[in-house]
This record gives C-alpha cells, sequence and structure tokens, in this order.
C-alpha cells in the first residue's frame, strides 16, 4: 500500500453509531497527530451526515495534540438542514477530551456572480525541483531523525518556488508560493479532492510567518496550529496542481497570522485558507 492509499483509507472512517464515526492515523514519523490529516477527518464525518451538498467553509481550532497510535473519534452535530445551506458541528475526541472542533456548512450548488483576483506569476511545476531534489541538496546538514523523518513517503507532492533553508533560515519577506497535489488519480467525487485539499492545506502555513524572523521548527522555534478555516470557492481536481500562494500579515503575542490563495494551474482561484499558530521562542536552560 503506498502512503496515498493509506491516507485515504484513514481518512475513510467507520461509523460506529448514527453521529459518531472512528479514525485512525497514519504514521508520519512524528509524536503528535498531524493537523491537516484531523482536519480532513472531520470534514469525511460531516459529509457523511449530508445530501449530496459539497462543503463551501470550515473553521476549525485544535485543542489538544493528538496522540497517533489511538483512534480518534469524530462526533457529528446535525445543527441545520436548509433548503440551500446544512451546518454540522464535529468534534474529535481522545481519552474522553476534545482535540478538535469544527463547524462547517455544505451548500446546494448555485448559479450567480464571479469574479477572483489574478493567479501570481510563478514558475510552473515542470520547471522546479522536486523535494527529494532539494533534500538531498541540503541533507548534509541534516541529523540522522531528520534525514528519517524528511524520507518519509509522503501522500502530497510538492514543488516549492522559494528555495527555503530551515536549517539555516534567514529573514526575508513572509510569502511563500507551493504547488501540489495527490500522487495518486482520484475518483470524480468533489468531496474526496476538497478532504484531500484540507488535508494538504496545513502543510507549510506556518512556516511562512517564521521567514521575517530568521527562524524555524528546526532551529529553537516551537510551533503549533492553533486554528484553521478554509472557503472552497470553485470545484476543482487534487490530483491536478494546486499552487498556493501563501503571505503572513501579521505575528504578535507568539501567535502567527497565515493566509493562502489557491489556485488551479489554469489560474481559477479554487479556494482560500488562514490560519493561525503557535510560534514560541525555545529558550535554552
Amino acid at each position: 500500500m503506498t502512503i496515498i492509499d493509506s491516507v485515504l483509507e484513514h481518512l475513510d472512517l467507520e461509523q460506529i453509531e448514527t453521529n459518531l464515526f472512528r479514525g485512525i492515523s497514519e504514521s508520519l514519523g512524528m509524536p503528535r497527530v498531524f493537523g491537516g490529516q484531523v482536519i480532513g477527518q472531520a470534514l469525511i464525518a460531516a459529509l457523511r451526515t449530508v445530501d449530496d451538498r459539497p462543503c463551501h467553509s470550515l473553521h476549525g481550532y485544535f485543542l489538544r495534540p493528538g496522540d497517533p497510535s489511538m483512534p480518534i473519534i469524530y462526533e457529528v452535530d446535525r445543527i441545520r438542514d436548509g433548503r440551500s445551506f446544512t451546518t454540522r458541528r464535529v468534534v474529535a475526541i481522545q481519552k474522553g477530551e476534545a482535540i478538535f472542533n469544527m463547524s462547517a456548512s455544505f451548500q446546494a450548488y448555485e448559479d450567480g456572480l464571479s469574479h477572483q483576483v489574478e493567479m501570481p506569476e510563478v514558475p510552473r511545476p515542470d520547471e522546479l525541483p522536486s523535494e527529494e531534489e532539494l533534500f538531498e541538496k541540503r541533507k548534509k546538514d541534516l541529523t540522522p531523525e531528520m534525514i528519517a523523518m524528511m524520507k518519509r513517503d509522503r501522500p502530497v507532492e510538492m514543488k516549492r518556488v522559494e528555495d527555503v533553508d530551515y536549517m539555516n533560515p534567514e529573514k526575508r519577506e513572509p510569502t511563500q508560493h507551493i504547488w501540489y497535489r495527490s500522487k495518486k488519480k482520484l475518483g470524480d467525487h468533489i468531496e474526496q479532492h476538497q478532504c484531500l485539499l484540507a488535508y494538504a492545506s496545513d502543510m507549510g502555513l506556518l512556516s511562512t510567518a517564521a521567514m521575517p524572523h530568521g527562524m524555524s521548527f528546526m532551529t529553537g522555534l516551537m510551533t503549533a496550529s492553533l486554528d484553521h478555516a478554509m472557503w472552497f470557492h470553485r470545484a476543482f481536481r487534487f490530483d491536478e496542481w494546486i499552487l498556493i500562494a501563501m503571505d503572513s500579515p501579521a505575528s504578535a503575542g507568539s501567535r502567527g497570522f497565515i493566509r493562502g490563495s489557491m489556485f488551479s494551474e489554469d489560474g481559477s482561484l479554487i479556494a482560500s485558507v488562514a490560519q493561525e499558530g503557535l510560534m514560541r521562542v525555545v529558550t535554552k536552560g
């Protein structure tokens, strides 16, 4: 089984009661559950209770770190079923305590007014080095533990526009551009593409807010996602390249704020994301 097959399997939750679902975690070599996995699983749980309406927005809070060695229970509250919109609340639970909660809204398709900002002019994916090529360039500076973590197979293929060295970060403008897509061809159900984009949307965001400070999670910065919001504007395929253009307008109080615009390769703005994360400087001694 490939890593993307494993992720898809773990996003396919087990229903254990009418509004209760159970999910397990894929092993990414980290001591806590990857936040994108919890977002994706919570969205799947909500979608299991919605009839043929894709998500148009979600808003979640990370409350406690998840334990990857044990299942996560997702409890869905069917808040409202309207003629055009459906609203759900999902709580992710481990050891009897909430680790994540999310509100999500779903809408039947409607025609209407449409506009968007232009996609930034950046190199296309086939013009950029792969993550593996960047890793080979820098692995001499990594510890054995970091090498083992970086060599793990990932479900999402990524091409970075900016060449960022997290082991030796330099102060720079808080902007990043990353192309990404699923490593496997997906089906035609928009819900699967939405859940995998939600999964991937937690990758790379918080590092953008650390750039003006010349620090990273590898150089004494403790980081963790605090809250996460997404808006889905148009239909898309996540087995085709998606560009996320990120910027961080502010950081304060040991928190960094980041926003991102997601474009398909033809320039359509398909989704937006925003996140605030913990950025705490670790002092020695």
